[in-house]
């Protein structure tokens, strides 16, 4: 799966938890979930838990703690795909 599939697949993931629609406009791998969305930190578990069904992966709690930006959450899947 390439880059890009994988940031659609997130894109649309994270699209219900963003209180920022125009952080969400201008998304990129640079995007900070909290600071540029504005999504709760509750909700980052959601995004956490919707990754996980998505890719069939199990992200654990290291993991999880490190998916607060676009490109990390990408780097955490590649991982988590690459070991399945």
């Amino acid at each position: 799966m390439t880059k890009e599939e994988l940031l659609s697949k997130l894109k649309t993931i994270i699209e219900p938890y963003v209180q920022n629609q125009d952080g969400f406009k201008n998304l990129s791998e640079d995007t900070d979930f909290i600071k540029d969305l504005e999504i709760n930190s509750a909700n980052l578990v959601d995004v956490a838990l919707d990754v996980e069904d998505e890719f069939d992966i199990e992200i654990d709690n290291d993991a999880m703690e490190k998916m607060l930006t676009v490109k990390a959450s990408i780097e955490v899947i590649q991982t988590k795909l690459a070991t399945k």
